[in-house]
């Protein structure tokens, strides 16, 4: 006869090894995935064997991208969409259902960069940098939350910002919507909880990514020296962290911020200055 456990000793199911599947054969959604972050999400987690959808504004860029996957035997869709819009928002969700059926994994990645110093902020630039951006994560979190509901659960990783903890000097439209998105991510996970859907967020430091015409090197070493690990992140290692988030090896975390930014925001001043 089997040695029954003594009482207190059980696990919930939820925190079992093995209890989620593996990430391969999953399918997955990365937005804003023709350049930068979103294409070093989309490569890592092409490389645990997720299906994806990949979406964006820039067509050319985004099928270069899709193509460059699909070479490398990743099954891999691109629609080209602005999710700022419900339309767009629609238009990726019913493309990732009617490829794989199914969508286990949502990464909010897509956002609009610029922004202005308040003096300067016209209400125009506003709206692209703080509404748009947090349009973008509610939006198509919308449509895929509710088919989660349906099939039982999933994972939501929302890419913020260390701006959205340490403000940018002139960035105030863009660092207020990743606030925004930290607070949203913290209110989904607590919504969606009940429905076995984790919503957590990766939030980048200085990221190294290709830039036209490219960063010069100097100013590239002086931004290095302001980071307690010494150098620039790469989107790779933001792939890394969304996909332990997407993974069975974070089944018991949500409403979650993870910072992968080097020890920036570890800091009180950078090496050099006192306060």
């Amino acid at each position: 006869m089997a040695k029954k456990e003594p009482a207190g000793n059980e696990r919930p199911p939820s925190d079992a090894p093995g209890w989620f599947p593996d990430p391969a054969g999953k399918a997955a959604i990365v937005t804003g995935a023709s350049r930068g972050i979103g294409v070093g999400i989309a490569r890592t987690l092409g490389r645990q064997g997720m299906k994806l959808v990949l979406c964006a504004r820039s067509e050319e860029a985004g099928q270069a991208v899709a193509a460059e996957l699909g070479a490398d035997g990743v099954e891999c869709a691109w629609v080209t969409a602005d999710l700022s819009t419900s339309e767009g928002a629609r238009r990726v969700f019913d493309e990732a259902i009617g490829r794989f059926g199914h969508v286990h994994v949502l990464v909010n990645n897509a956002a609009r960069l610029h922004s202005a110093p308040l003096l300067e902020l016209t209400e125009e630039v506003y709206g692209q940098s703080f509404e748009d951006n947090v349009r973008m994560v509610y939006a198509l979190s919308r449509h895929v939350a509710r088919h989660m509901v349906e099939e039982g659960g999933g994972s939501i990783v929302n890419i913020s910002s260390v701006g959205g903890l340490r403000a940018h000097r002139g960035l105030v439209g863009y660092d207020a919507s990743k606030g925004a998105i930290d607070s949203m991510t913290r209110a989904l996970a607590l919504e969606l909880a009940p429905h076995g859907i984790r919503v957590n967020a990766v939030a980048p430091g200085a990221m190294h990514v290709d830039r036209r015409p490219p960063r010069p090197a100097a100013k590239r070493k002086n931004k290095e020296k302001g980071i307690p690990l010494g150098r620039l992140g790469t989107p790779e290692g933001i792939g890394m962290a969304v996909a332990f988030l997407a993974s069975e090896a974070a089944a018991y975390i949500t409403g979650q911020i993870l910072y992968v930014d080097g020890g920036l925001t570890a800091q009180l001043a950078p090496p050099g200055t006192f306060i």
